[in-house]
């Protein structure tokens, strides 16, 4: 009985290969499935006749299989793993007593031994020779590492006083990446590579703001706290102003906007809140220190930074409409997620427009406020770049106009704020964009701090058709060239280019270059013949066949059919309706969270990862009429309400719901900063809180969130979805440290001194909705015993 069971398990498996096997090889793929099912289905049957030969045709499968592993993957477990997995446990199920002694081995073709015809059973010695090579590979495979970089950044402090932008004292944290420079580096030096492991947990602290049933997917806490003497200042994801005492985190105020729920909106968030000093007035008057929250319902609104009062002064009694000049103002489509730069006595505002919702959205001006009354001082429109007086009453700026949804940076010696520009919605869809649009989108742009003119921009995605927008806040610093200071930009970008430029002209410090770029858009549309490559990329290899994973040999096949059956030509393959792989994907190899930089040494530490997705369009005609329970989401059907096409999109994943590609899918890297060269490269994050049984296996996951660096050369990274906050060696990319977290740590730490001399790390836990964290309302500080 259990061999018949046994021989008609075979013969579905064989089935099953061969139907997939056959649609894989007419796309053009591997022809392994077809032979191997052809194995299975000849095992099943000589079980179901009783032939020992069984055991030798199955013995041949697995060493094929071995064979066709190793020459496609190596000596990489995990995906030699998948390939063989399955496979190899049968093999041992085979070999138990009860069917090796139902098989006669008096088959014709195999004559048995003396001691097989008196014991009446099948000889395992081919089968387990097969099973003892398999597990030989696995052995080798499981003690290499063919992904992980191992390096040394340089510990030289190649400028001992460096620049780090607008004067903040060592133990506070003024601005979102602590100066307007964006370096996300705090030059305490009390936590060390030798004593980081000591850190355990000062003091906890819950907002109170928890996700809600009707809030949208894309509902995450993403803030980083400020701190100013003994104050934290915070925000939460439903818009919550909070200070907090540095010390103890005991709360000293709170003020509630009851920004009302809107399905409509695309992201539930708040990063952070910006500060200001008035020194126009006395130190004891209300509102000398000032606290800026932007809100999810559009609003900027004024708060005194000692008592979490309205600073009544400020626009229309301290709330600052940022709709207004808008043509079109669809509900719910037009937020600031990003805290606003205070720079000069200007207040200066980007915001998120939704994804390819519709082709009447907002614009993506940036506008400039008298910080003190909210007057409008210049407004820049990328859609309309020269004139950036104020309009008047009655005029509109460009509807969906490229915005800039992320942190801006500053140089007020140059007197320059730094950009990073995103495209026009539609995303996936260029036709009729105008030439200012096609210049602007997707770059780096500077502009005059006191004007809103363009200084310069540097364009990372020409003709953007994969909403690869610049994400990331651009990082400031001065690296030494030829002996000589040069001011830098580091910009990182979701198709994993870095580009480091002269922050004056834009002028590259690592060499750009253009390369040729897959052709084929869609007959409405075109793609652009070139673009740019920076010198230092984290940009991945393409994708192959090979590269398909799966936890089992099954969703494997089911996505090496899907890679035949999209279109894929390598980055920038352009968008259709047959369905392409985006590949890297639309949370980019890196995003908001940016990267952080030693200004001593003049090193990077960033979070590098590699999530492919798809898009397929959708002609209007085909598209369902909405939903009444449908909330705003980037992924699935996005609608483009008034454009020839919808898209559907999502990250590329087997029906099980893991990532078609093989891991790693997250990585720390280090990067010399002075000569372009990564130093190492290391798998980060496991798939704890991914998988179905909490094992933390360390493949090397997903992240977003941002990292931070101290000066005593640890860098700090929560972001990976198993939510842990960890330590590194700044200098060999080494883990040295974990925390497990109560939620997501989707958001960047940062670091502080206390009243009591000690080193304070601090991250905030309340999970992100599009990446499935486990949502939470926590503020968590460490500090050592």
């Amino acid at each position: 009985m259990l061999v018949s069971l046994t021989a008609i398990l075979f013969a579905f498996i064989g089935i099953a290969l061969g139907y997939g096997g056959i649609k894989l090889a007419l796309l053009g793929g591997s022809l392994y499935y077809i032979i191997i099912a052809a194995g299975f289905l000849l095992t099943a049957f000589l079980l179901f006749t009783r032939r020992a030969a069984a055991l030798w045709v199955y013995a041949l499968i697995i060493l094929g299989t071995l064979g066709w592993a190793i020459y496609e993957v190596g000596f990489d477990w995990w995906p030699l793993g998948s390939r063989g997995g399955i496979i190899v446990l049968l093999g041992l199920w085979l070999l138990l007593p009860p069917i090796r002694k139902a098989l006669s081995p008096a088959s014709r073709e195999i004559a048995p031994t003396v001691e097989e015809a008196r014991a009446g059973n099948a000889s395992p010695l081919p089968l387990l020779a097969a099973i003892a090579a398999a597990l030989i590979v696995a052995g080798v495979a499981i003690s290499k590492d063919p992904h992980n970089l191992d390096g040394s950044l340089p510990t030289e402090e190649v400028a001992a006083a460096p620049d780090t932008g607008n004067a903040v004292p060592d133990g506070e944290w003024h601005q979102y990446g602590r100066t307007q420079y964006g370096q996300r580096y705090s030059p305490l030096t009390q936590i060390t590579p030798e004593n980081v492991a000591k850190l355990e947990l000062a003091w906890q602290y819950r907002t109170g703001d928890v996700r809600q049933p009707q809030d949208v997917t894309e509902t995450t806490y993403q803030v980083t706290p400020l701190k100013i003497e003994d104050t934290l200042y915070l925000c939460t994801p439903h818009n919550i102003a909070i200070a907090l005492d540095a010390d103890t985190g005991k709360e000293k105020w709170r003020y509630n906007p009851e920004v009302s729920a809107n399905t409509q909106r695309q992201h539930q968030t708040c990063r952070g809140v910006t500060y200001w000093k008035d020194q126009t007035v006395a130190a004891d008057q209300a509102c000398y220190e000032r606290v800026y929250l932007p809100t999810s319902d559009a609003h900027l609104i004024a708060l005194d930074a000692k008592t979490g009062q309205i600073c009544e002064s400020f626009a229309d009694k301290g709330v600052l409409d940022l709709t207004r000049g808008m043509k079109y103002n669809p509900s719910g489509y037009y937020y600031s997620t990003s805290p606003p730069t205070a720079i000069d006595g200007k207040i200066i505002v980007g915001g998120a427009v939704n994804d390819n919702f519709s082709t009447e959205e907002q614009s993506g001006v940036i506008r400039a406020f008298d910080i003190l009354t909210g007057q409008l001082l210049w407004n820049w429109d990328s859609g309309n770049p020269d004139v950036t007086t104020p309009i008047a009453e009655g005029e509109h700026y460009t509807t969906n106009s490229p915005n800039s949804w992320s942190v801006f940076s500053a140089d007020e010696k140059l007197g320059l704020i730094y950009i990073p520009l995103g495209n026009q919605v539609p995303d996936q869809l260029g036709m009729g964009r105008s030439e200012a649009v096609e210049k602007y989108s997707s770059s780096i742009t500077a502009l005059d701090v006191n004007t809103g003119q363009v200084r310069w921009v540097r364009q990372t995605v020409h003709h953007d058709l994969w909403d690869m927008d610049v994400p990331a806040q651009p990082v400031l610093l001065d690296i030494t060239k030829d002996g000589q200071a040069v001011p830098a930009l580091v910009g990182p970008t979701k198709q994993g280019d870095i580009y480091v430029l002269d922050r004056r002209t834009g002028e590259p410090i690592i060499p750009v270059t253009e390369v040729a770029a897959p052709k084929g858009a869609i007959p409405e549309d075109f793609s652009a013949p070139t673009q740019p490559l920076s010198g230092l990329t984290f940009n991945p290899p393409p994708l192959t066949e090979a590269n398909m994973w799966g936890a089992t040999m099954f969703d494997q096949l089911a996505c090496r059919i899907q890679f035949r059956s999209l279109r894929y030509e390598g980055r920038y393959t352009p968008p259709s309706l047959q369905g392409t792989i985006v590949y890297p994907g639309n949370f980019g190899v890196f995003n908001w969270g940016s990267v952080a930089v030693d200004p001593k040494r003049q090193v990077m530490f960033g979070m590098p990862t590699y999530l492919a997705f798809t898009s397929r369009l959708v002609p209007a005609d085909q598209i369902p009429p909405k939903g009444e329970d449908e909330k705003a989401s980037e992924q699935g059907l996005n609608r483009n309400d008034g454009a020839p096409y919808g898209v559907f999109m999502g990250p590329f994943l087997s029906p099980l719901g893991i990532p078609c590609q093989s891991p790693p899918w997250g990585y720390v890297a280090g990067v010399d900063l002075r000569t372009g060269k990564i130093a190492y490269k290391h798998k980060n994050g496991t798939v704890e809180d991914m998988a179905p049984v909490p094992i933390p296996l360390k493949l090397g996951v997903p992240g977003i969130g941002g990292p931070m660096i101290t000066a005593g050369g640890v860098a700090f990274l929560g972001a990976a979805v198993d939510d842990y906050l960890r330590a590194y060696d700044l200098t060999t990319g080494k883990q040295l440290w974990q925390t497990r977290l109560p939620a997501g740590g989707q958001s960047t730490p940062m670091s502080y001194t206390g009243k009591d001399g000690k080193q304070y790390v601090l991250i905030v836990a309340g999970g992100h909705g599009s990446v499935g964290t486990k949502a939470g309302d926590y503020v968590m500080s460490y500090k050592l015993p």
